[in-house]
């Protein structure tokens, strides 16, 4: 189980795709997921990709901190990540916080990013006040409770009918996350809001939108898009949780974007 220990945390990683010259990808999951959210991407990139994937501080097998967490501190584990394995620039993919992770990376260390996908995210996400209740309620009760509206929020009925193994998985590692790492990383959220710094981001981008996300909806997606540099926005059939609900097509526009194919079906970034 390979972990870089920080002073005050262990992150647990992986690392799929054999060693040579292949560009590097940085998977960043969301809330309450481990870096299993992503394995339905691995067989179809690795052949193309050195692919990292780690547990966000407070969830999976990293160590959990004491909270509260900033978004500067979620940014900072990736670039630290990156420095103990020697990693100069990497390709990024974030989802819902990871996706605010991309953001703030490509805000303040923009040279170390290659080409960033932002999937099912915004520029702020809810307002202080939501995420203040919603630690307070997992304080008072834990995650269980919120189960069921998770489920609701994260996959369309029907990918829950037709695919109820992988709606499990992805749940149980959310009702594993830590209490204090999920309301850590739920302070985060309350005080992230990079509207106003998105036209800073100059790398290449790609924002996806799960075209039933109540939590982000594709008017968010688009609204990043519309203000960084270089960016174009792509909805697909899903909510959330988008990278699993619409895998293969995922897979196709996230490959074909960073190696710059992108291009070729939908036009070239401006």
């Amino acid at each position: 189980m390979p972990c870089l220990d920080l002073p005050t945390h262990r992150l647990h990683y992986r690392i799929d795709g054999e060693a040579g010259e292949k560009p590097w990808l940085t998977f960043c999951n969301s809330l309450g997921t481990d870096l299993h959210m992503w394995d339905a991407q691995i067989e179809s990139l690795c052949r193309d990709f050195r692919i990292l994937r780690y547990d966000r501080r407070g969830h999976g097998r990293s160590g959990t901190p004491l909270p509260p967490y900033g978004l500067a501190d979620l940014g900072g584990d990736v670039i630290a990540l990156w420095d103990a394995l020697g990693i100069a620039r990497s390709h990024f993919c974030g989802l819902s916080i990871g996706g605010l992770t991309g953001q703030w990376l490509a805000i303040h260390a923009g040279a170390r990013l290659g080409r960033v996908v932002l999937c099912a995210t915004a520029a702020r996400i809810g307002t202080a006040d939501s995420w203040n209740v919603r630690i307070d309620e997992v304080r008072a009760g834990g995650l269980g409770g919120l189960l069921p509206a998770t489920a609701e929020r994260w996959f369309t009925p029907g990918f829950r009918a037709a695919d109820p193994a992988s709606v499990a998985a992805i749940l149980a590692s959310f009702a594993a996350t830590s209490v204090d790492g999920y309301a850590g990383c739920c302070a985060a959220l309350a005080g992230a809001d990079l509207r106003g710094r998105l036209h800073q981001i100059a790398n290449p981008l790609l924002a996806i939108s799960g075209r039933d996300d109540p939590v982000c909806p594709p008017a968010e997606l688009a609204a990043i898009a519309g203000e960084v540099q270089r960016g174009r926005h792509l909805s697909l059939p899903g909510r959330h949780i988008v990278n699993l609900e619409s895998a293969a097509r995922f897979n196709t526009v996230l490959k074909d974007f960073l190696t710059e194919a992108f291009a070729v079906h939908v036009g070239p970034l401006p």
